[in-house]
Protein backbone atom coordinates (compact mmCIF):
# COMPACT_ATOMS: atom_id res chain seq x y z
CA UNK A 1 0.00 0.00 0.00
CA UNK A 2 1.14 3.53 -0.70
CA UNK A 3 2.73 4.81 2.56
CA UNK A 4 1.13 8.24 2.13
CA UNK A 5 -2.32 6.73 1.56
CA UNK A 6 -1.81 4.48 4.57
CA UNK A 7 -1.00 7.56 6.67
CA UNK A 8 -4.22 9.26 5.58
CA UNK A 9 -6.30 6.12 6.20
CA UNK A 10 -4.88 5.65 9.68
CA UNK A 11 -5.65 9.24 10.71
CA UNK A 12 -9.03 9.56 9.00
CA UNK A 13 -11.05 8.34 12.04
CA UNK A 14 -9.66 11.27 14.04
CA UNK A 15 -11.22 13.74 11.61
CA UNK A 16 -14.57 12.02 10.99
CA UNK A 17 -17.57 10.96 13.06
CA UNK A 18 -16.81 11.55 16.72
CA UNK A 19 -13.08 11.95 16.17
CA UNK A 20 -11.02 14.33 18.27
CA UNK A 21 -10.36 16.69 15.36
CA UNK A 22 -13.72 16.43 13.54
CA UNK A 23 -13.94 20.23 13.32
CA UNK A 24 -11.03 20.13 10.91
CA UNK A 25 -12.56 17.47 8.66
CA UNK A 26 -12.79 19.89 5.66
CA UNK A 27 -9.07 20.64 5.90
CA UNK A 28 -8.21 16.93 6.15
CA UNK A 29 -10.43 16.07 3.18
CA UNK A 30 -8.93 18.86 1.07
CA UNK A 31 -5.38 17.71 1.85
CA UNK A 32 -6.18 14.07 1.08
CA UNK A 33 -7.86 14.77 -2.24
CA UNK A 34 -4.91 16.97 -3.22
CA UNK A 35 -2.81 13.81 -3.42
CA UNK A 36 -5.44 11.23 -4.37
CA UNK A 37 -8.61 11.04 -6.45
CA UNK A 38 -11.70 11.21 -4.25
CA UNK A 39 -13.41 7.85 -4.08
CA UNK A 40 -17.07 8.29 -3.09
CA UNK A 41 -19.18 5.20 -3.68
CA UNK A 42 -22.61 5.45 -5.26
CA UNK A 43 -24.98 3.20 -3.33
CA UNK A 44 -28.04 3.35 -5.58
CA UNK A 45 -28.62 3.43 -9.33
CA UNK A 46 -27.88 4.99 -11.71
CA UNK A 47 -24.12 4.41 -11.47
CA UNK A 48 -21.95 7.04 -13.16
CA UNK A 49 -18.20 6.83 -13.55
CA UNK A 50 -16.32 10.00 -14.46
CA UNK A 51 -12.64 10.82 -13.99
CA UNK A 52 -13.18 14.59 -14.06
CA UNK A 53 -14.03 15.77 -10.55
CA UNK A 54 -13.98 19.44 -9.52
CA UNK A 55 -10.31 19.38 -8.52
CA UNK A 56 -9.26 17.94 -11.87
CA UNK A 57 -11.55 20.42 -13.64
CA UNK A 58 -9.79 23.31 -11.92
CA UNK A 59 -6.40 21.75 -12.66
CA UNK A 60 -7.16 21.97 -16.39
CA UNK A 61 -7.86 25.69 -16.01
CA UNK A 62 -4.56 26.13 -14.18
CA UNK A 63 -2.75 24.38 -17.05
CA UNK A 64 -4.44 26.74 -19.52
CA UNK A 65 -3.24 29.71 -17.45
CA UNK A 66 0.41 28.62 -17.52
CA UNK A 67 1.30 30.45 -20.79
CA UNK A 68 -0.27 33.65 -19.42
CA UNK A 69 1.46 33.30 -16.05
CA UNK A 70 4.91 32.46 -17.43
CA UNK A 71 4.84 35.25 -19.98
CA UNK A 72 3.44 37.67 -17.38
CA UNK A 73 6.38 36.96 -15.09
CA UNK A 74 8.85 37.41 -17.94
CA UNK A 75 7.23 40.60 -19.22
CA UNK A 76 7.22 42.12 -15.73
CA UNK A 77 11.00 41.69 -15.56
CA UNK A 78 11.44 42.77 -19.18
CA UNK A 79 9.50 46.01 -18.62
CA UNK A 80 11.49 46.54 -15.43
CA UNK A 81 14.70 46.45 -17.43
CA UNK A 82 13.35 48.91 -19.98
CA UNK A 83 12.31 51.24 -17.14
CA UNK A 84 15.95 51.24 -16.01
CA UNK A 85 17.20 51.90 -19.53
CA UNK A 86 18.51 48.35 -19.85
CA UNK A 87 17.51 45.24 -21.73
CA UNK A 88 17.48 42.23 -19.43
CA UNK A 89 18.12 38.78 -20.88
CA UNK A 90 15.64 35.91 -20.65
CA UNK A 91 16.80 34.58 -17.27
CA UNK A 92 17.31 38.02 -15.73
CA UNK A 93 13.86 39.17 -16.90
CA UNK A 94 12.17 36.03 -15.54
CA UNK A 95 13.89 36.15 -12.15
CA UNK A 96 13.21 39.87 -11.76
CA UNK A 97 9.57 39.39 -12.70
CA UNK A 98 9.28 36.41 -10.35
CA UNK A 99 10.46 38.57 -7.44
CA UNK A 100 7.43 40.81 -7.99
CA UNK A 101 4.78 38.32 -9.08
CA UNK A 102 5.44 35.44 -6.67
CA UNK A 103 4.70 37.42 -3.45
CA UNK A 104 1.39 38.59 -4.97
CA UNK A 105 0.40 34.99 -5.75
CA UNK A 106 1.46 33.77 -2.30
CA UNK A 107 -0.60 36.46 -0.55
CA UNK A 108 -3.60 35.77 -2.79
CA UNK A 109 -3.56 32.03 -2.09
CA UNK A 110 -2.65 32.38 1.59
CA UNK A 111 -5.35 34.90 2.50
CA UNK A 112 -7.93 33.36 0.18
CA UNK A 113 -7.51 29.84 1.53
CA UNK A 114 -7.70 31.20 5.08
CA UNK A 115 -11.23 32.44 4.36
CA UNK A 116 -12.12 29.26 2.46
CA UNK A 117 -11.03 27.06 5.37
CA UNK A 118 -12.71 29.30 7.94
CA UNK A 119 -16.08 29.22 6.17
CA UNK A 120 -15.77 25.47 5.53
CA UNK A 121 -15.11 24.77 9.22
CA UNK A 122 -17.95 27.04 10.39
CA UNK A 123 -20.45 25.65 7.86
CA UNK A 124 -19.15 22.08 8.24
CA UNK A 125 -18.75 21.42 4.54
CA UNK A 126 -15.80 20.43 2.35
CA UNK A 127 -13.26 22.99 1.20
CA UNK A 128 -14.02 23.90 -2.39
CA UNK A 129 -11.33 23.53 -5.03
CA UNK A 130 -12.78 26.48 -6.92
CA UNK A 131 -10.36 28.84 -5.22
CA UNK A 132 -7.43 27.12 -6.95
CA UNK A 133 -8.39 29.15 -10.03
CA UNK A 134 -9.62 32.31 -8.31
CA UNK A 135 -6.38 32.52 -6.33
CA UNK A 136 -4.32 32.81 -9.52
CA UNK A 137 -6.78 34.74 -11.70
CA UNK A 138 -6.91 37.67 -9.29
CA UNK A 139 -3.11 38.30 -9.23
CA UNK A 140 -3.02 38.13 -13.03
CA UNK A 141 -5.43 41.08 -13.21
CA UNK A 142 -3.17 43.28 -11.06
CA UNK A 143 -0.16 45.50 -11.83
CA UNK A 144 3.14 44.10 -10.60
CA UNK A 145 3.79 46.81 -8.01
CA UNK A 146 0.46 46.77 -6.20
CA UNK A 147 0.97 46.80 -2.39
CA UNK A 148 0.58 43.34 -0.89
CA UNK A 149 -1.87 44.55 1.74
CA UNK A 150 -4.19 45.63 -1.09
CA UNK A 151 -3.88 42.14 -2.58
CA UNK A 152 -4.93 40.67 0.77
CA UNK A 153 -7.81 43.11 1.12
CA UNK A 154 -9.01 42.54 -2.44
CA UNK A 155 -9.02 38.74 -2.30
CA UNK A 156 -10.78 38.88 1.08
CA UNK A 157 -13.54 40.99 -0.45
CA UNK A 158 -13.76 38.72 -3.50
CA UNK A 159 -14.07 35.53 -1.47
CA UNK A 160 -16.40 36.82 1.25
CA UNK A 161 -18.65 39.26 -0.63
CA UNK A 162 -18.30 37.79 -4.10
CA UNK A 163 -18.86 34.16 -3.14
CA UNK A 164 -19.36 33.12 0.48
CA UNK A 165 -22.29 35.44 1.22
CA UNK A 166 -24.15 33.69 -1.62
CA UNK A 167 -23.45 30.26 -0.12
CA UNK A 168 -20.02 29.39 -1.52
CA UNK A 169 -18.76 27.81 -4.73
CA UNK A 170 -21.51 27.09 -7.24
CA UNK A 171 -23.89 29.69 -5.78
CA UNK A 172 -22.13 32.96 -6.58
CA UNK A 173 -23.65 35.23 -9.22
CA UNK A 174 -20.44 37.24 -9.80
CA UNK A 175 -16.97 36.06 -10.74
CA UNK A 176 -15.03 36.25 -7.41
CA UNK A 177 -11.71 37.26 -9.01
CA UNK A 178 -13.33 40.11 -10.95
CA UNK A 179 -15.27 41.15 -7.84
CA UNK A 180 -11.96 41.42 -5.98
CA UNK A 181 -10.40 43.45 -8.80
CA UNK A 182 -13.38 45.78 -9.00
CA UNK A 183 -13.15 46.44 -5.26
CA UNK A 184 -9.46 47.34 -5.50
CA UNK A 185 -10.02 49.41 -8.65
CA UNK A 186 -12.69 51.63 -7.12
CA UNK A 187 -11.21 51.73 -3.60
CA UNK A 188 -7.59 52.42 -4.61
CA UNK A 189 -7.70 53.83 -8.16
CA UNK A 190 -4.11 55.10 -8.05
CA UNK A 191 -2.83 51.54 -7.74
CA UNK A 192 -5.11 50.34 -10.55
CA UNK A 193 -5.23 53.37 -12.84
CA UNK A 194 -4.73 53.48 -16.59
CA UNK A 195 -1.09 54.41 -15.94
CA UNK A 196 0.13 51.02 -14.74
CA UNK A 197 3.23 51.19 -12.55
CA UNK A 198 6.08 49.35 -14.24
CA UNK A 199 8.22 47.44 -11.74
CA UNK A 200 11.88 48.30 -11.52
CA UNK A 201 14.62 47.85 -8.99
CA UNK A 202 14.88 51.52 -8.05
CA UNK A 203 11.42 53.02 -7.86
CA UNK A 204 8.04 53.02 -9.56
CA UNK A 205 7.97 54.46 -13.05
CA UNK A 206 4.64 55.62 -14.42
CA UNK A 207 4.09 54.18 -17.88
CA UNK A 208 0.83 54.42 -19.78
CA UNK A 209 -0.85 51.27 -21.02
CA UNK A 210 -2.23 51.08 -24.54
CA UNK A 211 -5.77 52.00 -23.48
CA UNK A 212 -4.51 55.20 -21.83
CA UNK A 213 -3.07 56.52 -25.11
CA UNK A 214 -5.04 59.25 -26.88
CA UNK A 215 -4.22 61.06 -30.10
CA UNK A 216 -3.39 64.78 -30.17
CA UNK A 217 -2.94 67.46 -32.82
CA UNK A 218 -5.27 65.72 -35.25
CA UNK A 219 -3.23 62.52 -35.60
CA UNK A 220 -4.99 59.15 -35.76
CA UNK A 221 -5.24 56.94 -32.71
CA UNK A 222 -3.46 54.10 -34.54
CA UNK A 223 -0.51 56.40 -35.30
CA UNK A 224 -0.42 57.57 -31.67
CA UNK A 225 -0.41 53.95 -30.46
CA UNK A 226 2.40 52.94 -32.82
CA UNK A 227 4.45 55.99 -31.81
CA UNK A 228 4.02 55.05 -28.14
CA UNK A 229 5.29 51.53 -28.84
CA UNK A 230 1.90 49.83 -28.97
CA UNK A 231 2.00 48.34 -32.45
CA UNK A 232 -0.37 45.48 -33.23
CA UNK A 233 2.53 43.00 -33.18
CA UNK A 234 3.68 44.17 -29.72
CA UNK A 235 0.14 44.01 -28.40
CA UNK A 236 -0.40 40.54 -29.86
CA UNK A 237 2.85 39.15 -28.45
CA UNK A 238 2.57 41.11 -25.19
CA UNK A 239 5.78 43.15 -24.91
CA UNK A 240 3.95 46.17 -23.46
CA UNK A 241 3.22 47.55 -19.97
CA UNK A 242 0.06 46.35 -18.27
CA UNK A 243 -1.38 44.10 -15.63
CA UNK A 244 0.53 40.86 -15.11
CA UNK A 245 -1.65 38.53 -17.15
CA UNK A 246 -3.39 40.79 -19.65
CA UNK A 247 -0.64 41.91 -22.01
CA UNK A 248 -0.16 38.89 -24.31
CA UNK A 249 -3.07 38.17 -26.65
CA UNK A 250 -1.16 35.14 -27.96
CA UNK A 251 -0.82 33.57 -24.49
CA UNK A 252 -4.52 34.13 -23.81
CA UNK A 253 -5.51 32.51 -27.10
CA UNK A 254 -3.27 29.49 -26.42
CA UNK A 255 -4.99 29.01 -23.07
CA UNK A 256 -8.42 29.44 -24.64
CA UNK A 257 -7.62 26.83 -27.30
CA UNK A 258 -6.68 24.32 -24.58
CA UNK A 259 -9.86 25.01 -22.61
CA UNK A 260 -12.03 24.63 -25.71
CA UNK A 261 -10.19 21.46 -26.79
CA UNK A 262 -10.74 19.85 -23.37
CA UNK A 263 -14.34 21.19 -23.26
CA UNK A 264 -13.69 23.01 -20.00
CA UNK A 265 -14.70 26.37 -21.50
CA UNK A 266 -17.66 26.86 -23.81
CA UNK A 267 -16.49 28.18 -27.17
CA UNK A 268 -19.79 30.04 -27.71
CA UNK A 269 -18.96 32.60 -25.02
CA UNK A 270 -15.45 33.24 -26.38
CA UNK A 271 -16.48 33.47 -30.04
CA UNK A 272 -19.56 35.47 -29.13
CA UNK A 273 -17.45 37.97 -27.18
CA UNK A 274 -14.94 38.37 -29.99
CA UNK A 275 -17.76 38.74 -32.54
CA UNK A 276 -19.57 41.34 -30.45
CA UNK A 277 -16.38 43.34 -29.94
CA UNK A 278 -15.42 43.31 -33.63
CA UNK A 279 -18.87 44.32 -34.86
CA UNK A 280 -19.18 47.12 -32.30
CA UNK A 281 -15.65 48.39 -33.03
CA UNK A 282 -16.44 48.51 -36.77
CA UNK A 283 -19.68 50.41 -36.14
CA UNK A 284 -17.87 53.04 -34.07
CA UNK A 285 -15.09 53.19 -36.67
CA UNK A 286 -17.44 54.13 -39.51
CA UNK A 287 -19.15 56.87 -37.50
CA UNK A 288 -17.69 60.25 -38.60
CA UNK A 289 -17.30 61.63 -35.06
CA UNK A 290 -14.60 60.61 -32.60
CA UNK A 291 -11.40 61.35 -34.55
CA UNK A 292 -8.32 60.66 -32.43
CA UNK A 293 -10.19 58.60 -29.84
CA UNK A 294 -10.62 54.86 -29.32
CA UNK A 295 -13.73 55.06 -31.49
CA UNK A 296 -11.31 55.08 -34.44
CA UNK A 297 -8.93 52.43 -33.12
CA UNK A 298 -10.40 49.63 -35.21
CA UNK A 299 -11.35 46.09 -34.15
CA UNK A 300 -7.82 44.63 -33.90
CA UNK A 301 -6.60 47.26 -31.44
CA UNK A 302 -9.73 46.74 -29.34
CA UNK A 303 -9.18 42.99 -29.46
CA UNK A 304 -5.49 42.90 -28.55
CA UNK A 305 -5.21 45.91 -26.18
CA UNK A 306 -6.16 45.75 -22.53
CA UNK A 307 -7.63 42.74 -20.78
CA UNK A 308 -10.43 41.75 -23.15
CA UNK A 309 -8.99 38.43 -24.34
CA UNK A 310 -7.92 37.49 -20.81
CA UNK A 311 -11.38 38.30 -19.47
CA UNK A 312 -13.43 36.64 -22.21
CA UNK A 313 -11.27 33.48 -22.20
CA UNK A 314 -10.81 32.86 -18.48
CA UNK A 315 -13.44 34.84 -16.57
CA UNK A 316 -16.51 35.13 -18.76
CA UNK A 317 -16.38 31.35 -19.28
CA UNK A 318 -16.85 30.66 -15.57
CA UNK A 319 -19.67 28.04 -15.66
CA UNK A 320 -21.23 29.31 -12.43
CA UNK A 321 -21.69 32.98 -13.32
CA UNK A 322 -22.36 32.47 -17.05
CA UNK A 323 -25.61 31.30 -18.70
CA UNK A 324 -26.29 27.58 -19.05
CA UNK A 325 -28.15 27.57 -22.37
CA UNK A 326 -26.30 27.64 -25.70
CA UNK A 327 -28.31 30.58 -27.04
CA UNK A 328 -27.79 32.35 -23.75
CA UNK A 329 -24.02 31.85 -24.02
CA UNK A 330 -23.92 33.40 -27.48
CA UNK A 331 -25.98 36.36 -26.23
CA UNK A 332 -23.84 36.66 -23.09
CA UNK A 333 -20.58 36.76 -25.07
CA UNK A 334 -21.84 39.16 -27.75
CA UNK A 335 -23.11 41.63 -25.15
CA UNK A 336 -19.79 41.51 -23.26
CA UNK A 337 -17.97 42.44 -26.48
CA UNK A 338 -20.49 45.19 -27.21
CA UNK A 339 -20.27 46.67 -23.71
CA UNK A 340 -16.46 46.52 -23.63
CA UNK A 341 -16.07 48.69 -26.73
CA UNK A 342 -18.94 50.99 -25.74
CA UNK A 343 -17.44 51.71 -22.32
CA UNK A 344 -14.00 52.32 -23.81
CA UNK A 345 -15.34 54.77 -26.37
CA UNK A 346 -18.09 56.57 -24.45
CA UNK A 347 -16.29 56.91 -21.12
CA UNK A 348 -12.63 57.94 -21.64
CA UNK A 349 -12.17 58.14 -17.86
CA UNK A 350 -12.64 54.37 -17.68
CA UNK A 351 -10.72 53.03 -20.63
CA UNK A 352 -10.80 49.33 -19.69
CA UNK A 353 -14.41 48.22 -20.02
CA UNK A 354 -13.95 44.45 -19.88
CA UNK A 355 -14.21 44.14 -16.11
CA UNK A 356 -17.48 46.06 -15.84
CA UNK A 357 -18.87 44.38 -18.96
CA UNK A 358 -18.38 40.87 -17.53
CA UNK A 359 -19.66 41.78 -14.06
CA UNK A 360 -22.69 43.50 -15.56
CA UNK A 361 -23.51 40.46 -17.68
CA UNK A 362 -22.93 38.15 -14.68
CA UNK A 363 -25.83 39.89 -12.99
CA UNK A 364 -28.06 39.43 -16.04
CA UNK A 365 -26.99 35.86 -16.88
CA UNK A 366 -30.00 34.26 -15.10
CA UNK A 367 -32.33 36.64 -16.93
CA UNK A 368 -30.74 35.73 -20.27
CA UNK A 369 -31.31 32.03 -19.57
CA UNK A 370 -34.87 32.73 -18.43
CA UNK A 371 -35.72 34.59 -21.64
CA UNK A 372 -34.14 31.89 -23.82
CA UNK A 373 -36.11 29.12 -22.10
CA UNK A 374 -39.31 31.17 -22.19
CA UNK A 375 -38.88 31.77 -25.93
CA UNK A 376 -38.21 28.10 -26.63
CA UNK A 377 -41.25 27.04 -24.60
CA UNK A 378 -43.40 29.49 -26.54
CA UNK A 379 -42.43 27.68 -29.76
CA UNK A 380 -43.45 24.26 -28.52
CA UNK A 381 -46.68 22.70 -29.75
CA UNK A 382 -49.13 22.87 -26.83
CA UNK A 383 -50.55 19.63 -25.50
CA UNK A 384 -54.06 18.92 -26.69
Amino acid sequence: MNPLKKLFDQNEPRFTGTGKYKKFAPLFEATKTFFFFPSPKTLVMPFIRDHLDLKRYMSFVLIALLPVLIFGIYNTGFQSGLALGKEFGLVKSFLTGLSYVLPIIIVSYGVGFFWEILFAVIRKHKISEGFLVTGILFPLTLPATIPLWQVALGISFGVIIGKEVFGGTGRNILNPALTARAFIFFSYPISMSGNIWVANTVDGLSSATALAVTAINGESISHALSTAGFSLSNLFLGFVPGSIGETSALACLLGAFFLILTRIANFRIILGGITGLIITAILFYIIPEGQGTWAKAGPLYHLFAGGFLFGICFMATDPVSAPGTNAGRWTFGILIGFLTVTIRVVNPAFVEGTMLAILFMNVFAPLVDHLVIKYKNSKRIPNV
